[in-house]
């Protein structure tokens, strides 16, 4: 597959949109680390596209008390794949991880 041809300008533009991207995704993970927002709060925007493009790893990883090994076994215990971003989960994982960091 041959790789796209797009102009300068284009590129500039889409690094500019991927680093606004970035940012507020930190500034969020940053709110849930601080205990300003909660799963069920990530949940409700999922369909905004800077929080259903999260790895529900991330937003995991992001709350307090959570680290990489227990975002695993909670991934693991409910059935969702590492690679799940939040705005492809279904609707009883959703329930399950509700249920379980509850």
């Amino acid at each position: 597959m041959a790789v796209p041809k797009i102009s300068a300008e284009d590129r500039a533009k889409a690094l500019e949109k991927a680093q606004k991207v970035r940012k507020e995704r930190a500034a969020m993970r940053e709110e849930m680390k601080a205990g300003k927002m909660t799963v069920n709060d990530v949940i409700d925007r999922k369909d905004e596209d800077i929080v259903g493009g999260m790895r529900v790893k991330y937003v995991l990883e992001s709350m307090p008390g959570i680290g990489k090994v227990r975002a695993k076994e909670i991934m693991d215990q409910i059935g969702i794949d590492e690679n799940r971003k939040v705005k492809g989960l279904g609707s009883r994982q959703v329930a399950a991880l509700l249920e379980r960091l509850q």
